[in-house]
């Protein structure tokens, strides 16, 4: 450990205790990467901070020595956003998980940034609301680390995103200040300094506070699962509905290798010979659900189902979506290692884009699962692989580059929820001009002159723009200049 981090050490340990500090290697091993495996670095120190005080003490313990600090919610990032740094703080807010208050008469709730998303709505639920963004990792993710990747999830298309739902946060930043921005009330004068915030993935401070957006519960929710011979008529089932002014909360669909995926795994049960399946789900009030969910099946039909499913209570539902749920592990019954890939397209772009997608899986030879929020045109190819196989992983990370290119050439972009972490850092300028980069740097800097607040996050560096996201091969870049480890 350098010597600057082991002089820290004492101090860490009289602000978080003897339990809070982690400075045994193997134990530090366990943060080493986030969902996205393949990049990975053995933490400096680790430390579990359980209040705002204490954080702030941590952050200016670093802005003093100059040492870097990486915040980590939860850890289901698939960006490698919380990527640790080997001679750095890793501040880990997993033990911040208090919901501080439920506040019904202004539909608000302030939680801790440890809290797992699916329990704001749980707690919510019995005054009749919800926490409306989903991830499908919202069983274990954190509020936190949905605020720093902007997270969305399957009812993204209706509700929108993270940021549509935060209102106010404390947060620390980079010289261990401790500010609020926002707060209860609908909104702030001035610059938008919260939205700004919500998508900085951990580069412009801490968020150690959140106050979030509670929502009326629905009065009824229906869900459809339409089976079709190919993509292209799932895809004109979808654009069919939203042309006839039809909103549903959530549009997924899955390709016929993520329906084999999740048969092996779930035993999902979705129709046998289905090229792809299309779950639209509405919610709202009961009439207007009932006439908008028979518009939607009829539509559905006339764009070529063969067979539509209908759920109306929760056990119903939870069948529909449970292959979908599943996608993304799933995988794993089918391939021995697998990219999963995040990037968004206009949803006229799509048909266009999954054919390119296909020609690329045929001309490399490298299977590619398509599952997407079809509704707003946000992909997660899974790109599979077989590692053991010599060339497969090169073929593999240049077939997953080229999806996000494809995204980028028909106006998209090359995440839509999972983040840029380390990842897709070098992809950056293919989005933005120098002009626009820099401004984001001086941002940034704004915030954080020292650049200690998740380095090499987000932006790109010289040393890695010749990079392309995928599976490593040979020295990373960040070993080579000493900044992390590889195993």
């Amino acid at each position: 450990m350098p010597q600057p981090l082991t002089a820290l050490i004492p101090r860490l340990r009289e602000i978080c205790g003897d339990d809070g500090v982690i400075t045994d290697r193997t134990r530090r091993r366990t943060y080493e990467s986030d969902g996205l495996t393949y990049h990975a670095s053995t933490p400096g120190v680790v430390v579990l901070p359980t209040t705002t005080d204490q954080v702030a003490a941590v952050v200016r313990l670093c802005a003093d020595a100059g040492v870097p600090f990486v915040p980590r919610g939860a850890g289901t990032g698939l960006s490698a956003g919380a990527l640790p740094h080997s001679e750095g703080v890793l501040i880990v807010t997993s033990r911040m998980r208090r919901i501080l208050e439920i506040d019904v008469a202004n539909e608000r709730a302030v939680v801790q940034p440890g809290v797992a998303n699916l329990e704001v709505t749980r707690a919510a639920a019995p005054h009749g609301y919800y926490y409306a963004p989903d991830p499908s990792s919202q069983q274990v993710c954190s509020v936190g680390g949905n605020i720093a990747e902007n997270s969305g999830g399957a009812h993204c298309l209706k509700y929108g995103f993270t940021v549509n739902h935060v209102l106010g946060l404390e947060i620390v930043t980079p010289q261990g200040e401790v500010v609020r921005l926002g707060g209860k009330a609908a909104d702030a004068p001035g610059y938008d300094l919260l939205g700004a915030f919500v998508g900085s993935e951990g580069t412009l401070g801490i968020a150690t506070e959140i106050t979030v957006r509670l929502l009326r519960a629905p009065q009824k929710v229906r869900t459809l699962l339409a089976a079709f011979e190919t993509m292209d008529a799932g895809g004109a089932a979808v654009s069919a509905i939203i042309s006839a002014g039809v909103l549903p909360a959530a549009v997924e669909m899955m390709d016929a290798l993520s329906i084999e995926a999740a048969e092996a795994a779930v035993a999902c049960d979705y129709p046998p010979g289905a090229g792809a399946v299309l779950i639209v789900e509405l919610d709202g009030p009961a009439a207007d659900v009932d006439a908008q969910f028979e518009r939607a099946t009829r539509l559905c039909r006339e764009s070529g189902a063969f067979e539509v499913r209908t759920a109306d209570d929760a056990a119903e539902r939870a069948r529909i979506w449970k292959g979908r749920k599943s996608a993304f592990a799933a995988v794993g019954r089918i391939s021995p290692a697998y990219i999963v890939q995040d990037g968004v397209v206009p949803r006229t772009a799509l048909p266009d884009v999954l054919r390119r997608i296909a020609e690329l899986s045929a001309a490399s030879g490298i299977r590619v699962a398509n599952v997407f929020h079809a509704g707003d045109g946000n992909l997660h190819p899974l790109v599979l692989f077989d590692d053991a196989e010599p060339g497969a992983s090169e073929r593999a990370a240049e077939v997953s580059g080229r999806i996000l290119d494809l995204c980028i050439e028909h106006g998209g972009s090359i995440t839509g929820e999972h983040g840029v972490g380390v990842d897709k850092a070098c992809q950056m300028p293919e989005m933005f001009s120098p002009a626009d980069l820099e401004t984001m740097d001086l941002f940034r800097s704004a915030f954080d002159p020292a650049g200690i607040a998740n380095p090499e996050k987000l932006l790109p560096t010289p040393r890695l723009c010749g990079e392309r996201p995928g599976v490593r091969k040979g020295v990373h870049p960040l070993v080579a200049e000493g900044a992390a480890e590889q195993f």
